[in-house]
């Protein structure tokens, strides 16, 4: 991880614009909700004032979290016509997602500002502060709005961004500043260990320090967790950290496989994660979705399909009925644990791993109630597929040509509850800035939707 929170991040973005400090004409505009605490952190280091730049995404209908869009304040409109053609968004759908949009920025205006009119921008350098840059829409929006208003120049700060982010937002701000610009980026979250989300308390909190002038940086004081920082900064909006894995044996016939098990306070459900083309516990990718999981209160097992000696031989990456075997035990495996065993159950497959997923879900023994596959190759299934019952979402990527052939062929011998969702822009592995975000995004609605907790058992009879 590169920053620890975004408090963190905003400290050292803070200091890479130490040129700035001190200076009248300078202003500092977050990004809500994310933006925010970073902003406050960075006007704290510059003693400028801090305030709002306030941006909506247009999200795809049938994909919210997937930007065809975006719309600033003052009627700044900004459409990424690729993702609208490749979605298939027509114009009047298009413009009742941009009125709902708009709705709910009058509703923050109001509820981040009240009767206090917007800081003045004419004439100042503005400094537009996010928590990262991702596709680019909302920067896009912000950099056009705090222009429309007038500002003499626009510093667009970030403390990560991906490689290419100065190609696409060229000519949006005067200067582009980004702390870090790592290789193999796909989503801003994967870069911190600390990534919750946000809601109206936090911003509220961070205005009321930056406009009562105290400011004082808690995080950094001797015997104060990053934790407890975050809870007092959210006016009593307990913000929870990234729960502990544990580390495990699982047990599958005679082989013992090692893997993390993950189970946040009051899970809902847990998710199974189903590898694919011989990576294990420790796949980035796969540990990147499931913090996404363990936010939506779901717990998470990841562990390899196979032991260290059975990985040498490569034909068994491709045994389907081998690893679907190894998911079945695993299910059988957590219905033993006391902490686990009540939990409603899914699978998360990738590449291979959503066929073994899928063949899995066809087998009344493992008892998977929902299951969703990224980039996956659900034909490989083969028979499986009309047996499976498991309401099943298929992610694939829409520059994965083939592979999103293979997904259309093979839902149509699904006769479960499911869906295909196409993400515009993403290869096979989902590496393209935004795309695996979305992916996650995509998976927590399904899950969360799927995985229902059984009802709470009866109360006993009254002895009376």
């Amino acid at each position: 991880m590169l920053f620890t929170d975004r408090a963190a991040a905003g400290r050292r973005l803070g200091d890479r614009l130490a040129a700035l400090a001190g200076r009248p004409d300078v202003a500092v505009l977050g990004l809500p909700r994310g933006g925010v605490p970073v902003a406050a952190a960075v006007a704290r280091a510059l003693g400028a004032p801090l305030d709002l730049c306030l941006v909506r995404k247009l999200g795809v209908p049938a994909q919210p979290e997937l930007a065809m869009g975006a719309l600033g304040e003052d009627g700044v409109r900004v459409v990424d016509d690729t993702v609208v053609r490749e979605a298939g968004v027509p114009p009047a759908a298009l413009e009742r997602v941009a009125e709902r949009e708009q709705r709910e920025l009058l509703r923050r205006a109001a509820r981040y500002r009240g009767e206090r009119p917007a800081l003045p921008v004419a004439g100042r350098t503005v400094v537009l502060v996010d928590d990262g840059v991702a596709t680019g829409s909302t920067a896009r929006a912000a950099c056009r709005t705090v222009r429309a208003r007038g500002a003499a120049r626009t510093v667009l700060a970030v403390p990560v961004a991906p490689p290419d982010w100065t190609r696409r937002l060229a000519g949006e701000a005067d200067e582009l500043v980004a702390l870090e610009t790592p290789p193999g980026f796909f989503a801003v979250g994967q870069f911190y260990a600390d990534f919750a989300q946000l809601d109206d308390a936090d911003v509220l909190a961070c205005l009321r320090e930056a406009a009562s002038g105290d400011r004082t940086d808690r995080a950094g004081e001797p015997g104060e967790t990053a934790e407890e920082t975050e809870v007092e900064a959210g006016a009593g909006v307990e913000v929870e950290a990234e729960p502990e894995a544990e580390v495990v044996e699982v047990e599958a016939g005679p082989v013992r496989l090692a893997g993390h098990l993950t189970i946040p306070a009051a899970p809902t459900g847990l998710v199974v994660f189903a590898h694919g083309s011989g990576s294990g516990r420790h796949s980035p990718r796969n540990r990147y979705v499931a913090a996404g999981l363990h936010r939506a209160g779901l717990g998470t097992l990841l562990f390899d399909l196979l032991t260290e000696e059975e990985a040498g031989e490569r034909d068994n990456v491709f045994d389907t009925a081998l690893l679907a075997a190894r998911l079945t035990a695993a299910t059988a495996w957590l219905r033993r644990r006391p902490d686990t065993r009540n939990l409603p159950l899914g699978c998360f497959g990738a590449s291979t791993g959503a066929a073994a997923a899928l063949r899995a879900a066809a087998d009344p023994a493992a008892g998977l109630a929902a299951v969703v596959s990224r980039g996956g190759r659900p034909d490989l299934a083969g028979p499986a597929l009309p047996a499976v019952t498991a309401p099943t979402l298929l992610i694939v990527g829409g520059a994965d040509p083939q592979v999103l052939d293979l997904n259309r062929q093979a839902q149509t011998h699904l006769t479960c509850e499911n869906r295909l969702a196409v993400v515009p822009g993403a290869t096979h592995l989902f590496e393209e800035p935004g795309t695996l975000e979305q992916a996650t995004a995509l998976a927590r609605t399904w899950f969360t939707t799927h995985l229902t907790p059984p009802p709470a058992p009866e109360n006993a009879k009254d002895p009376r």
